[in-house]
């Protein structure tokens, strides 16, 4: 059966995450969105699989799938994924001696390397590859020229594009030929235009946190959804002081300094990638633009912020009406969601459609859209 799975997240436990993404909140939050499966995050930390405990098996069927995200060598930042906490568990023991200290983050820093941290998750029943794998500062490809580089002879079981990419950018890297692209939202907070932004669809044989890996492990891999990678925060190459994009070949010039205000150029993901293509690209499964329903509101209602409160007013009458924020945008006839709000079924057919103007991001600065309603 065809399962939508959002497979990297984070707990209260990480740097930087809202102290609302709590298991029920989760639950919840996942079936509203649409989404079968969903990674815990964080599961190498106590209080957080203790949490999770009581509600693997839930009420709204949600699978519930144990991962992990952790920093090792250079900064690189990998995702494992496991059936159950027990394989977890072992996986930790493996890792403590890599200084691991998994009380006190929820994604720790370890003195290992990519491919001890990929072959600790073998061991145990695990599937690891790099997380967000082109993005600056933490994905593989910053810091690595390949993933042999970074993983040595362990190969990889996925790898996950980030929000600046999509699978167009890793068609034509010959080594990534036979390795499943996942996406993912990895979100910090539990709102709806968080959970789930990116998801991977997966033909799984089982519903279970088994049957998924299942599924990745032999490449099941149905579709991809996600942002347009414009919107990504790097997505071209631009100055992380004043936001200026410049060209690959401006940057080199300047020595990766603002020309404006000296500030660091930053290297955008599309044209890390392109560096990185080394054959012609390859068929991969089809990946659907998205953009989160409570920001297509917000845009239409011309307010800033998609947690506006006549934005949830809006968002709530679709899905009262319809069964979940996936199904408005991507299954539900644009007449019946005239129907609820004019305006925004008439945006919604603009994003199906493809009319859509990107602003793209650089720098640290999400990029921006416009929706052509005709």
């Amino acid at each position: 059966m065809e399962l939508n799975t959002d497979l990297h997240l984070h707990s209260p436990y990480a740097r930087g995450v809202s102290p609302r993404m709590q298991p029920e909140t989760l639950i919840a939050a996942a079936s509203r969105k649409g989404i079968g499966a969903i990674g815990t995050g964080d599961a190498l930390h106590p209080a957080w699989r203790r949490a999770w405990t009581p509600i693997l098996e839930n009420d709204l069927g949600i699978v519930v799938v144990p991962t992990v995200e952790v920093q090792a060598e250079r900064r690189v930042h990998h995702l494992a994924l496991f059936p159950d906490f027990e394989a977890v568990e072992a996986f930790g023991d493996l890792l403590a001696e890599g200084g691991g200290r998994f009380e006190n983050d929820g994604r720790p820093h370890l003195r290992m390397t990519g491919t001890e941290v990929v072959a600790a998750a073998h061991e145990t029943g695990g599937l690891a590859g790099p997380a967000h794998a082109f993005t600056p500062w933490t994905g593989c490809f910053s810091a690595f020229p390949s993933i042999r580089g970074c993983y040595g002879d362990e190969p990889i079981d996925f790898l996950e594009l980030g929000l600046s990419a999509d699978s167009s950018y890793g068609a034509g890297i010959s080594e990534l030929h036979r390795v499943p692209f996942i996406s993912s939202s990895d979100a910090h907070s539990p709102e709806l235009h968080r959970i789930g932004r990116e998801f991977t669809r997966l033909d799984v044989r089982e519903v279970s946190p088994g049957g998924v890996l299942e599924a990745l492990r032999q490449g099941r891999v149905i579709m991809n959804v996600g942002l347009f990678p414009e919107e990504g925060k790097y997505n071209e190459t631009a100055c992380t002081r004043c936001g200026r994009h410049v060209t690959l070949s401006e940057a080199i010039t300047a020595g990766w300094r603002c020309p404006v205000d000296g500030g660091l150029l930053k290297k955008g993901v599309r044209d890390r990638a392109r560096e990185l293509w080394d054959d012609d690209p390859r068929p991969r499964p089809p990946y659907l633009h998205l953009i989160p329903l409570g920001e297509v509101i917000a845009v239409v209602l011309g307010v800033a912020s998609p947690n506006a409160r006549c934005v949830r007013v809006v968002h709530e009458a679709f899905l009262e009406r319809f069964s979940t924020e996936i199904a408005v945008l991507v299954d539900e006839p644009i007449d019946e969601l005239v129907g609820v709000h004019p305006a925004v079924g008439r945006a919604i057919g603009a994003l199906r459609e493809g009319r859509v103007v990107l602003h793209p991001g650089g720098g640290g600065i999400y990029g921006t859209f416009q929706l052509l309603m005709a």
